[in-house]
């Protein structure tokens, strides 16, 4: 097992044509969520929330993005290639998680602190996959975060954060690390 600097320094965004065409079994899929709902949460609202696209559900999702794609679409901005190229991500990954928020309906703390406990829950699973050997990679298209959606059945003050996209990567890729040195961000004070 590499150490945890090892796992965050490796963390890419694995993208679906990089993955195998071979199953996550759901049992890894079920670590993976176990990891992320031990994210940080201020007064324990737990917000995350996630819908599991998994085979058969991978196709309802895949025709559901084409539709909600055109219904969407500025006028006159539509693009079926786009709408494919988007069809095909769903299709290639090997299981695609609708990242959602459950807003805390006392609403006791701002909402981006909310954002925040979802953001870091996905960290954590995006590490896990890192060290399985699962590409991944959250995509928030506006089609999906800025619209109501039925499809999702999201609860009242539920809201959809974005497409958490999942497949055992190819051995080939090799994304390299692009980080500035931590000191030209940091003043100590």
């Amino acid at each position: 097992m590499k150490s945890i600097t090892e796992i965050i320094k490796s963390r890419r965004a694995i993208y679906p044509p990089n993955y195998q065409a071979k199953q996550i079994p759901k049992e890894v899929i079920r670590k993976i969520l176990e990891a992320a709902n031990w994210a940080p949460t201020h007064k324990r609202t737990e917000p995350w929330r996630f819908k599991v696209f998994y085979d058969d559900a991978k196709v309802q999702l895949a025709n559901w993005i084409g539709k909600a794609m055109e219904q969407y679409a500025k006028p006159g901005k539509f693009d079926p290639a786009k709408q494919q190229k988007m069809i095909n991500k769903v299709t290639k990954s090997s299981c695609v998680l609708a990242i959602c928020m459950q807003r805390d309906p006392a609403e006791r703390l701002p909402e981006w602190e909310e954002i925040a406990s979802v953001a870091c829950a996905v960290q954590n699973m995006w590490l896990l996959c890192t060290d399985y050997g699962i590409g991944a990679y959250w995509s928030s298209p506006s089609f999906i975060t800025n619209h109501p959606h039925e499809f999702l059945k999201l609860a009242d003050g539920e809201r959809c954060l974005g497409l958490f996209y999942m497949g055992w990567q190819d051995k080939d890729v090799k994304m390299k690390a692009l980080r500035s040195p931590i000191g030209q961000k940091v003043i100590w004070m």
